[in-house]
């Protein structure tokens, strides 16, 4: 899938990249690390890294036909894109959309939203991702247009957009 932003780009993962995508996985759940101030850096590393390992093989394993990129800024590793343009014969599914917190608030999200956007559009079929209710990200989805069309255990929000003519 080609970009609109020239500066961005998306290349396949490759087992070189785990540890790139693991560090992405974390940055992700920072926040959640620091409620655990008993914890040691090391038990966190552990934790976090035990945890993305179980997550990059159920996203394997049950995404058959989904992509999976590593975004680039600039040539530059800043994040990851995993997709399935034909999830259950429904729609598109955005699995993972994550970039590196030194990259984020530069609009490089919401450029990829809406290419995907515009990629659902002429395949007439709806964008979905999954959130969980305190993302912050949550918001960047409401803006774009996204409804919540489901909840799970009160804390995953399935979001849709739907292209309207």
């Amino acid at each position: 899938m080609k970009l609109t932003n020239t500066t961005l780009a998306l290349r396949p993962i490759t087992p070189k990249d785990l540890p790139f995508l693991s560090g992405v996985y974390a940055s992700t759940r920072e926040a959640e690390m620091e409620r655990v101030p008993f914890w040691t850096d090391l038990m966190k590393k552990e934790f976090l890294r035990s945890q993305f390992e179980a997550q990059h093989e159920y996203y394997q394993k049950n995404y058959t036909g989904a992509e999976f990129w590593v975004i680039e800024f600039e040539k530059k590793s800043v994040g990851r894109l995993y997709l399935h343009e034909n999830f259950q014969g429904k729609g598109m599914r955005i699995i993972d959309i994550s970039i590196l917190p030194q990259y984020r608030n530069r609009g490089f999200g919401q450029a990829i939203f809406k290419d995907l956007m515009d990629r659902a559009a002429h395949l007439e079929r709806p964008l979905t991702i999954h959130v969980e209710a305190f993302n912050p990200a949550k918001n960047l989805y409401t803006r774009l247009g996204f409804k919540k069309i489901s909840e799970t255990n009160g804390v995953y929000h399935l979001m849709e957009w739907r292209h309207t003519i």
